[in-house]
């Protein structure tokens, strides 16, 4: 299993909005320039996260984003099917595939097992989490 580029630079975005204070918003341009990640496709990355309402935009002349939740109550996993549709670790435990060797193969308990713990992990942390362990490095980073 691979994180791809819109869950991974997703995450690093919320981490960027939630290092605001609340209520204070952030340009497009800033996160870009932060982050490393190229404003175009960056664009992609808000509509993600927008469309699955993790993150708004602030009204008015300057309008930046703000997350829409506080960053305690959204997790990795949240993220992470802003931009899939669920969690497969293989192939064969996705709902699109329809497995031939389905209720005959061992493995496929394993898989399971393993989804679910990775699933219960992504679910276990929150942005606010990541925001502290950001926040640490960039002291030590400092020092």
């Amino acid at each position: 299993m691979k994180m791809n580029t819109k869950v991974r630079y997703g995450l690093r975005t919320a981490i960027e909005l939630a290092s605001k204070k609340p209520g204070e918003d952030i340009y497009q341009k800033d996160i870009s320039m932060n982050q490393e990640i190229s404003y175009k496709y960056l664009d992609q990355i808000i509509a993600g996260l927008r469309s699955a309402g993790l993150v708004t935009t602030v009204s008015g002349k300057k309008s930046g984003y703000i997350l829409a939740r506080e960053p305690g109550n959204i997790s990795v996993y949240d993220i992470f099917t802003a931009f899939n549709p669920g969690l497969a670790v293989v192939e064969c435990l996705s709902d699109e595939v329809i497995c031939k060797r389905e209720g005959k193969c061992a493995a496929k308990y394993f898989w399971e097992e393993l989804n679910d713990v990775v699933e219960k992990h992504l679910k276990s942390v929150t942005i606010k989490d990541l925001l502290m362990k950001q926040v640490e490095i960039n002291k030590q980073l400092a020092e």
